[in-house]
């Protein structure tokens, strides 16, 4: 049965190894089963919830999109896009935020994160853009999003809003329901530096996380500086658990190579941290110094970037416009 796969990443800048196992390559994974039609969109329009420095804002836009494409997101397979090249979404989200409950959004537990102790300083935007979100899934009839932890809230949401909408307006299954896409054999990646915090661009220590764009020392180094413990590797899941850590550490191996915590263990019990490392090192050196090498690349040429941005934002508004257009008519515009 084909899919409908709509996600987003925002163009924040300096990418790192938990975007990447965390989206990015399941982005890719999902585009190589050729029943999936995958749509991938760069969006801005929730970067800007916060204040944004306009020329950066564009160099990460493009950053975003070379990343997409040097992990191996195709533009002739997948429709990449950029979010605020498509007005659709803008007035879709608008639509669905008149069927959408303030309660709904109350109980939103990022927006209280992100808000921090003085939420009536926090802009409308970053409260009201859960909406905007289920816009972004809506309005392509999307069948399943993937989603990590800090998402499903929003997905909940989003599949809130199908269902009123459709109830109030008496028009079963016009909008999809999304269901979630959940990773196998993925673990949540932490800080290098601290195994209980999740691994941050905001983080002051460079130290704390792989960016996409790190060369083979920097990997080698960050990965050899890494913080463990002294006991030995483990023998089974009990005692990994009680080690955030190397937890994080066994996470990492397993995740870039699609298998277990269980595996990882069983590859590693009765060595020790240096064989660990050295393995580890060298299997993100092969994963992620070609993506890095081709980003770089990727940026000297803006032309080819914006091209892609504007060949995908045309495909992607013909089908949410279409979508728009439908939703306005039962609403009785």
């Amino acid at each position: 049965m084909s899919k409908k796969i709509f996600s987003g990443v925002q163009p924040s800048g300096n990418l790192h190894l938990g975007n990447y196992l965390g989206a990015i390559k399941n982005f890719v994974n999902l585009q190589k089963e050729k029943e999936n039609n995958c749509i991938y969109c760069v969006v801005d329009l929730h970067a800007v919830t916060v204040k944004q420095n306009p020329e950066i804002l564009k160099r990460n836009i493009r950053e975003t999109t070379a990343v997409f494409l040097a992990s191996g997101i195709d533009p002739t397979k997948s429709i990449i896009f950029n979010q605020s090249m498509v007005p659709s979404h803008s007035e879709g989200a608008w639509l669905l935020g008149c069927v959408a409950r303030m309660g709904w959004l109350n109980r939103m537990t990022q927006f209280k994160e992100k808000a921090g102790k003085d939420k009536e300083k926090a802009s409308v935007g970053l409260y009201i853009y859960p909406i905007l979100m289920a816009a972004d899934i809506l309005l392509y009839d999307s069948t399943h999003v993937p989603v990590g932890e800090d998402q499903k809230q929003h997905l909940e949401l989003t599949r809130d809003i199908a269902n009123k909408f459709n109830l109030d307006f008496k028009c079963e299954n016009f909008l999809t329901v999304p269901e979630p896409l959940i990773q196998k054999n993925f673990s949540r990646i932490m800080s290098l530096k601290d195994g209980t915090k999740k691994m941050s661009k905001s983080d002051l220590s460079d130290q704390s996380r792989i960016n996409l764009t790190d060369d083979k020392d920097q990997i080698i180094n960050k990965i050899r500086k890494a913080k463990t413990d002294s006991d030995p590797l483990p023998h089974d899941d009990e005692n990994l658990n009680k080690r955030s850590e190397l937890k994080n550490l066994f996470g990492i191996f397993s995740s870039i190579n699609d298998q277990s915590l269980d595996t990882t263990i069983n590859e590693f019990k009765g060595k020790n941290f240096s064989e660990f490392k050295n393995k580890l090192a060298e299997t993100l050196i092969e994963k992620i110094n070609p993506i890095s090498i081709e980003i770089n690349k990727l940026l000297k040429d803006k032309e080819y970037i914006d091209k892609i941005l504007k060949n995908g934002s045309s495909q992607a508004e013909e089908i949410a416009k279409r979508k728009v257009e439908d939703i306005k008519k039962i609403i009785g515009f």
